[in-house]
Protein backbone atom coordinates (compact mmCIF):
# COMPACT_ATOMS: atom_id res chain seq x y z
CA UNK A 1 0.00 0.00 0.00
CA UNK A 2 2.88 2.37 0.72
CA UNK A 3 4.13 1.90 -2.84
CA UNK A 4 0.76 2.78 -4.37
CA UNK A 5 0.25 5.73 -2.03
CA UNK A 6 3.62 7.12 -3.07
CA UNK A 7 2.54 7.33 -6.71
CA UNK A 8 -0.92 8.64 -5.89
CA UNK A 9 0.16 11.29 -3.42
CA UNK A 10 -2.02 14.35 -3.98
CA UNK A 11 0.58 16.89 -2.82
CA UNK A 12 3.20 15.46 -5.16
CA UNK A 13 0.71 15.49 -8.02
CA UNK A 14 -0.21 19.14 -7.40
CA UNK A 15 3.47 20.13 -7.23
CA UNK A 16 4.12 18.44 -10.54
CA UNK A 17 1.13 20.18 -12.11
CA UNK A 18 2.43 23.53 -10.83
CA UNK A 19 5.89 22.74 -12.21
CA UNK A 20 4.39 21.95 -15.63
CA UNK A 21 2.51 25.27 -15.57
CA UNK A 22 5.71 27.16 -14.76
CA UNK A 23 7.68 25.32 -17.43
CA UNK A 24 5.26 25.64 -20.35
CA UNK A 25 5.49 28.92 -22.24
CA UNK A 26 3.38 27.90 -25.24
CA UNK A 27 0.75 25.29 -26.17
CA UNK A 28 1.85 21.67 -26.62
CA UNK A 29 -0.05 18.58 -27.70
CA UNK A 30 1.01 15.26 -26.19
CA UNK A 31 -0.37 11.83 -27.09
CA UNK A 32 -0.47 8.96 -24.62
CA UNK A 33 -0.20 5.60 -26.40
CA UNK A 34 -1.83 3.38 -23.82
CA UNK A 35 -5.45 2.77 -22.91
CA UNK A 36 -4.47 2.22 -19.28
CA UNK A 37 -2.93 5.68 -19.18
CA UNK A 38 -6.05 7.16 -20.80
CA UNK A 39 -8.24 5.68 -18.07
CA UNK A 40 -5.89 6.93 -15.35
CA UNK A 41 -5.87 10.42 -16.85
CA UNK A 42 -9.66 10.60 -16.79
CA UNK A 43 -10.16 8.74 -13.52
CA UNK A 44 -7.83 11.01 -11.56
CA UNK A 45 -8.59 14.20 -13.50
CA UNK A 46 -4.99 14.62 -14.61
CA UNK A 47 -5.97 16.52 -17.76
CA UNK A 48 -7.95 18.94 -15.59
CA UNK A 49 -4.88 19.65 -13.45
CA UNK A 50 -2.83 20.82 -16.43
CA UNK A 51 -2.48 24.45 -17.48
CA UNK A 52 -4.36 25.79 -20.47
CA UNK A 53 -2.47 24.95 -23.63
CA UNK A 54 -1.23 21.52 -22.60
CA UNK A 55 -3.51 19.14 -24.48
CA UNK A 56 -3.56 15.38 -24.08
CA UNK A 57 -4.60 13.34 -27.10
CA UNK A 58 -5.65 9.71 -26.74
CA UNK A 59 -3.88 7.45 -29.21
CA UNK A 60 -4.39 3.90 -30.54
CA UNK A 61 -3.28 2.35 -27.27
CA UNK A 62 -6.06 -0.19 -26.81
CA UNK A 63 -5.18 -3.55 -28.43
CA UNK A 64 -8.77 -4.74 -28.37
CA UNK A 65 -9.90 -1.55 -30.09
CA UNK A 66 -7.50 -1.84 -33.01
CA UNK A 67 -8.29 -5.49 -33.75
CA UNK A 68 -9.90 -5.33 -37.21
CA UNK A 69 -13.37 -6.51 -38.12
CA UNK A 70 -12.11 -9.36 -40.28
CA UNK A 71 -10.30 -11.08 -37.39
CA UNK A 72 -13.41 -10.91 -35.21
CA UNK A 73 -15.45 -12.37 -38.07
CA UNK A 74 -12.91 -15.17 -38.52
CA UNK A 75 -12.98 -15.93 -34.79
CA UNK A 76 -16.78 -16.23 -34.92
CA UNK A 77 -16.60 -18.41 -38.02
CA UNK A 78 -14.13 -20.76 -36.33
CA UNK A 79 -16.06 -20.85 -33.06
CA UNK A 80 -19.22 -21.97 -34.83
CA UNK A 81 -17.57 -24.97 -36.46
CA UNK A 82 -18.35 -28.40 -34.98
CA UNK A 83 -15.86 -29.90 -32.52
CA UNK A 84 -14.11 -26.55 -32.05
CA UNK A 85 -13.53 -24.66 -28.81
CA UNK A 86 -12.43 -21.05 -29.20
CA UNK A 87 -10.62 -19.57 -26.20
CA UNK A 88 -10.26 -15.85 -25.66
CA UNK A 89 -9.63 -13.24 -23.04
CA UNK A 90 -12.92 -11.81 -21.83
CA UNK A 91 -12.42 -8.35 -23.31
CA UNK A 92 -12.74 -9.73 -26.86
CA UNK A 93 -16.19 -11.29 -26.44
CA UNK A 94 -18.17 -8.11 -27.15
CA UNK A 95 -15.94 -6.56 -29.81
CA UNK A 96 -18.20 -6.10 -32.86
CA UNK A 97 -17.50 -7.76 -36.18
CA UNK A 98 -19.63 -7.42 -39.29
CA UNK A 99 -22.07 -10.07 -38.02
CA UNK A 100 -22.19 -9.66 -34.27
CA UNK A 101 -19.67 -10.65 -31.65
CA UNK A 102 -18.33 -13.75 -29.93
CA UNK A 103 -20.80 -13.43 -27.07
CA UNK A 104 -23.70 -13.72 -29.51
CA UNK A 105 -21.98 -16.67 -31.17
CA UNK A 106 -21.78 -18.30 -27.74
CA UNK A 107 -25.49 -17.67 -27.20
CA UNK A 108 -26.14 -19.47 -30.50
CA UNK A 109 -24.31 -22.53 -29.20
CA UNK A 110 -20.69 -21.94 -30.15
CA UNK A 111 -18.16 -23.25 -27.63
CA UNK A 112 -16.49 -19.96 -26.67
CA UNK A 113 -14.55 -19.98 -23.41
CA UNK A 114 -12.93 -17.19 -21.45
CA UNK A 115 -9.41 -18.04 -20.29
CA UNK A 116 -7.05 -16.06 -18.09
CA UNK A 117 -3.87 -17.29 -19.77
CA UNK A 118 -3.10 -18.72 -23.22
CA UNK A 119 -1.56 -21.64 -21.36
CA UNK A 120 -5.08 -22.53 -20.20
CA UNK A 121 -5.93 -23.14 -23.86
CA UNK A 122 -2.88 -25.40 -24.21
CA UNK A 123 -4.05 -27.38 -21.18
CA UNK A 124 -7.51 -27.74 -22.75
CA UNK A 125 -5.94 -29.09 -25.93
CA UNK A 126 -4.08 -31.69 -23.92
CA UNK A 127 -7.22 -32.63 -21.98
CA UNK A 128 -9.54 -32.85 -25.01
CA UNK A 129 -7.60 -34.37 -27.93
CA UNK A 130 -10.84 -34.96 -29.86
CA UNK A 131 -11.57 -31.21 -30.11
CA UNK A 132 -9.83 -28.39 -31.97
CA UNK A 133 -8.74 -25.79 -29.40
CA UNK A 134 -8.14 -22.33 -30.89
CA UNK A 135 -6.75 -19.40 -28.91
CA UNK A 136 -7.59 -15.89 -30.13
CA UNK A 137 -4.22 -14.17 -29.65
CA UNK A 138 -4.69 -10.41 -29.53
CA UNK A 139 -2.60 -7.65 -28.02
CA UNK A 140 0.47 -5.47 -28.09
CA UNK A 141 3.97 -6.57 -27.16
CA UNK A 142 2.78 -6.95 -23.57
CA UNK A 143 0.82 -10.16 -24.16
CA UNK A 144 3.00 -11.51 -26.99
CA UNK A 145 5.53 -13.38 -24.78
CA UNK A 146 2.85 -15.44 -23.01
CA UNK A 147 1.12 -16.18 -26.32
CA UNK A 148 4.45 -17.18 -27.82
CA UNK A 149 5.03 -19.50 -24.89
CA UNK A 150 1.66 -21.15 -25.56
CA UNK A 151 2.69 -22.03 -29.12
CA UNK A 152 6.12 -23.12 -27.88
CA UNK A 153 4.62 -25.47 -25.29
CA UNK A 154 2.07 -26.86 -27.74
CA UNK A 155 4.86 -27.68 -30.17
CA UNK A 156 6.96 -29.29 -27.46
CA UNK A 157 3.97 -31.38 -26.39
CA UNK A 158 3.04 -32.34 -29.95
CA UNK A 159 -0.52 -31.03 -29.62
CA UNK A 160 -1.90 -31.35 -33.13
CA UNK A 161 -5.32 -30.01 -32.03
CA UNK A 162 -4.07 -26.62 -30.81
CA UNK A 163 -3.86 -23.48 -32.96
CA UNK A 164 -3.84 -19.68 -32.60
CA UNK A 165 -5.69 -16.97 -34.51
CA UNK A 166 -3.07 -14.26 -34.20
CA UNK A 167 -3.73 -10.51 -34.43
CA UNK A 168 -0.77 -9.06 -32.55
CA UNK A 169 0.29 -5.47 -33.21
CA UNK A 170 3.39 -3.42 -32.39
CA UNK A 171 3.37 0.09 -30.93
CA UNK A 172 6.31 1.91 -32.61
CA UNK A 173 5.01 1.52 -36.21
CA UNK A 174 1.64 2.92 -35.10
CA UNK A 175 3.39 5.95 -33.62
CA UNK A 176 5.15 6.47 -36.95
CA UNK A 177 1.81 6.24 -38.76
CA UNK A 178 0.29 8.88 -36.48
CA UNK A 179 3.25 11.20 -37.05
CA UNK A 180 3.15 10.68 -40.82
CA UNK A 181 -0.52 11.65 -41.06
CA UNK A 182 -0.86 14.85 -43.15
CA UNK A 183 -2.93 16.63 -40.51
CA UNK A 184 -0.90 15.37 -37.55
CA UNK A 185 -0.35 17.77 -34.67
CA UNK A 186 1.44 15.67 -32.06
CA UNK A 187 4.38 17.40 -30.35
CA UNK A 188 5.39 14.56 -28.04
CA UNK A 189 4.47 11.10 -26.75
CA UNK A 190 3.95 9.29 -23.50
CA UNK A 191 4.98 5.72 -24.29
CA UNK A 192 3.38 2.72 -22.58
CA UNK A 193 5.43 1.50 -19.64
CA UNK A 194 4.26 -2.12 -19.77
CA UNK A 195 5.18 -2.46 -23.47
CA UNK A 196 8.63 -1.08 -22.73
CA UNK A 197 9.01 -3.47 -19.80
CA UNK A 198 9.07 -6.20 -22.44
CA UNK A 199 10.73 -4.45 -25.38
CA UNK A 200 12.90 -1.78 -23.78
CA UNK A 201 13.34 1.75 -25.10
CA UNK A 202 15.84 1.51 -27.95
CA UNK A 203 13.27 1.11 -30.74
CA UNK A 204 11.79 4.52 -29.87
CA UNK A 205 15.06 6.38 -30.40
CA UNK A 206 14.89 6.42 -34.24
CA UNK A 207 11.33 7.77 -34.06
CA UNK A 208 12.27 10.61 -31.71
CA UNK A 209 15.22 11.49 -33.96
CA UNK A 210 13.44 11.18 -37.33
CA UNK A 211 10.33 13.16 -36.37
CA UNK A 212 11.85 15.53 -33.81
CA UNK A 213 9.46 14.53 -31.01
CA UNK A 214 10.29 13.71 -27.40
CA UNK A 215 9.11 10.31 -26.18
CA UNK A 216 8.79 9.69 -22.45
CA UNK A 217 8.18 6.14 -21.19
CA UNK A 218 5.65 6.52 -18.41
CA UNK A 219 3.92 4.43 -15.76
CA UNK A 220 0.23 4.38 -14.94
CA UNK A 221 -0.24 6.09 -11.61
CA UNK A 222 -1.08 9.82 -11.38
CA UNK A 223 2.41 10.86 -10.29
CA UNK A 224 3.94 8.73 -13.06
CA UNK A 225 1.84 10.37 -15.74
CA UNK A 226 2.30 13.92 -14.45
CA UNK A 227 6.06 13.44 -14.20
CA UNK A 228 6.03 12.04 -17.74
CA UNK A 229 4.15 15.10 -18.98
CA UNK A 230 6.61 17.37 -17.19
CA UNK A 231 9.61 15.61 -18.75
CA UNK A 232 7.99 15.86 -22.18
CA UNK A 233 7.17 19.56 -21.78
CA UNK A 234 10.68 20.26 -20.49
CA UNK A 235 12.13 18.69 -23.63
CA UNK A 236 9.75 20.58 -25.90
CA UNK A 237 10.57 23.90 -24.27
CA UNK A 238 14.31 23.28 -24.67
CA UNK A 239 14.08 22.00 -28.25
CA UNK A 240 15.22 18.48 -27.38
CA UNK A 241 13.78 15.24 -28.79
CA UNK A 242 15.10 12.15 -27.06
CA UNK A 243 13.70 9.12 -25.28
CA UNK A 244 13.43 9.47 -21.51
CA UNK A 245 12.45 6.74 -19.08
CA UNK A 246 10.21 7.93 -16.27
CA UNK A 247 9.24 4.34 -15.45
CA UNK A 248 12.76 3.29 -14.50
CA UNK A 249 11.53 1.14 -11.62
CA UNK A 250 10.18 -1.34 -14.21
CA UNK A 251 11.72 -0.52 -17.60
CA UNK A 252 15.27 -1.17 -18.75
CA UNK A 253 16.86 0.01 -21.99
CA UNK A 254 16.99 -3.49 -23.46
CA UNK A 255 13.73 -4.71 -21.95
CA UNK A 256 13.22 -8.33 -20.93
CA UNK A 257 15.69 -10.50 -22.82
CA UNK A 258 13.89 -13.76 -22.08
CA UNK A 259 10.53 -12.43 -23.27
CA UNK A 260 12.04 -10.97 -26.42
CA UNK A 261 13.83 -14.23 -27.18
CA UNK A 262 10.66 -16.35 -27.10
CA UNK A 263 8.85 -13.75 -29.22
CA UNK A 264 11.69 -13.83 -31.73
CA UNK A 265 11.54 -17.61 -32.02
CA UNK A 266 7.76 -17.98 -32.35
CA UNK A 267 6.72 -14.86 -34.27
CA UNK A 268 7.70 -13.02 -37.44
CA UNK A 269 7.03 -9.34 -38.25
CA UNK A 270 4.30 -8.68 -40.83
CA UNK A 271 2.16 -5.87 -42.18
CA UNK A 272 -1.00 -5.66 -40.09
CA UNK A 273 -4.32 -3.92 -40.55
CA UNK A 274 -5.38 -1.73 -37.61
CA UNK A 275 -8.99 -0.81 -37.07
CA UNK A 276 -9.21 2.93 -37.64
CA UNK A 277 -5.67 3.22 -39.02
CA UNK A 278 -5.54 0.79 -41.95
CA UNK A 279 -2.55 -1.24 -43.05
CA UNK A 280 0.73 -0.38 -41.32
CA UNK A 281 3.93 -1.96 -42.58
CA UNK A 282 5.91 -4.14 -40.14
CA UNK A 283 3.38 -3.45 -37.40
CA UNK A 284 2.20 -6.95 -36.56
CA UNK A 285 3.30 -10.38 -35.43
CA UNK A 286 2.35 -13.66 -37.09
CA UNK A 287 3.51 -17.17 -36.35
CA UNK A 288 6.91 -17.98 -37.83
CA UNK A 289 7.45 -20.81 -40.29
CA UNK A 290 8.47 -23.34 -37.66
CA UNK A 291 5.11 -22.78 -35.96
CA UNK A 292 2.97 -22.63 -39.11
CA UNK A 293 1.18 -25.83 -38.08
CA UNK A 294 -0.33 -23.90 -35.16
CA UNK A 295 -1.63 -21.05 -37.33
CA UNK A 296 -5.44 -21.11 -37.29
CA UNK A 297 -5.51 -19.38 -40.67
CA UNK A 298 -3.63 -22.30 -42.19
CA UNK A 299 -6.01 -24.73 -40.54
CA UNK A 300 -9.38 -23.00 -41.04
CA UNK A 301 -8.80 -20.64 -43.95
CA UNK A 302 -7.30 -17.18 -44.26
CA UNK A 303 -8.86 -14.04 -42.82
CA UNK A 304 -10.79 -12.17 -45.53
CA UNK A 305 -10.39 -8.41 -45.29
CA UNK A 306 -13.53 -6.36 -44.89
CA UNK A 307 -14.62 -3.13 -43.30
CA UNK A 308 -17.87 -2.78 -41.39
CA UNK A 309 -18.70 -0.05 -38.92
CA UNK A 310 -21.85 1.79 -37.95
CA UNK A 311 -21.95 5.11 -39.78
CA UNK A 312 -22.71 6.94 -36.54
CA UNK A 313 -19.52 5.64 -34.88
CA UNK A 314 -16.34 7.74 -35.08
CA UNK A 315 -14.09 5.23 -33.30
CA UNK A 316 -11.61 5.35 -36.19
CA UNK A 317 -11.09 9.09 -35.75
CA UNK A 318 -10.80 8.60 -31.98
CA UNK A 319 -8.12 5.91 -32.41
CA UNK A 320 -6.18 8.23 -34.73
CA UNK A 321 -6.34 11.02 -32.15
CA UNK A 322 -8.38 13.23 -34.48
CA UNK A 323 -11.53 13.36 -32.35
CA UNK A 324 -12.61 12.95 -28.76
CA UNK A 325 -15.36 10.57 -27.65
CA UNK A 326 -17.59 13.48 -26.66
CA UNK A 327 -17.57 14.69 -30.27
CA UNK A 328 -19.41 11.55 -31.38
CA UNK A 329 -23.15 12.18 -31.81
CA UNK A 330 -23.93 8.68 -30.54
CA UNK A 331 -21.83 8.93 -27.36
CA UNK A 332 -23.85 8.09 -24.27
CA UNK A 333 -27.11 7.77 -26.19
CA UNK A 334 -27.07 5.23 -29.00
CA UNK A 335 -23.63 4.06 -27.89
CA UNK A 336 -23.08 2.89 -24.31
CA UNK A 337 -21.00 0.09 -22.72
CA UNK A 338 -24.19 -2.03 -22.59
CA UNK A 339 -25.01 -1.39 -26.26
CA UNK A 340 -21.78 -0.29 -27.97
CA UNK A 341 -21.59 0.77 -31.59
CA UNK A 342 -17.81 0.65 -31.72
CA UNK A 343 -14.75 -0.86 -30.15
CA UNK A 344 -13.65 2.20 -28.19
CA UNK A 345 -16.80 1.83 -26.07
CA UNK A 346 -16.50 -1.97 -25.77
CA UNK A 347 -13.02 -2.38 -24.36
CA UNK A 348 -12.18 -1.67 -20.73
CA UNK A 349 -9.20 0.30 -22.10
CA UNK A 350 -11.15 2.17 -24.79
CA UNK A 351 -11.29 5.97 -24.70
CA UNK A 352 -15.08 6.10 -25.09
CA UNK A 353 -15.53 3.69 -22.19
CA UNK A 354 -13.26 5.88 -20.07
CA UNK A 355 -15.21 9.05 -20.85
CA UNK A 356 -18.51 7.26 -20.27
CA UNK A 357 -17.34 5.99 -16.90
CA UNK A 358 -15.58 9.08 -15.54
CA UNK A 359 -16.99 12.12 -17.36
CA UNK A 360 -20.71 11.53 -17.84
CA UNK A 361 -21.62 13.80 -14.94
CA UNK A 362 -19.42 16.59 -16.30
CA UNK A 363 -21.00 16.24 -19.75
CA UNK A 364 -24.56 16.04 -18.53
CA UNK A 365 -24.96 12.63 -20.14
CA UNK A 366 -27.90 10.75 -18.59
CA UNK A 367 -27.10 7.52 -16.80
CA UNK A 368 -28.39 4.36 -18.43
Amino acid sequence: MRFRDEYRDADTARKLADTIARTATRPWTIMEVCGGQTHAILRFGIDQMLPDGIELIHGPGCPVCVTPVDFVDKAIEIAELPAVTLCSFGDMLRVPGSRGDLLRAKSRGADVRVVYSPLDAVDLAAAYPDREIVFFAVGFETTAPANAMAAYRARRAGLANFSMLTSHVLVPPAMRAVLEAPDGRIDGFLAAGHVCTVMGTREYEPIAHAFGVPIVVTGFEPVDILEGIYLCVRQLESGRNVVENQYARAVRTDGNGTARAIMGEVFRVVTRNWRGLGDIADSGLALAGAYAAFDAENRFGAVVSKDAIDAACISGAILRGESRPTECPAFGTRCTPDQPLGVTMVSSEGACAAYHRYRRADLGTPRQ
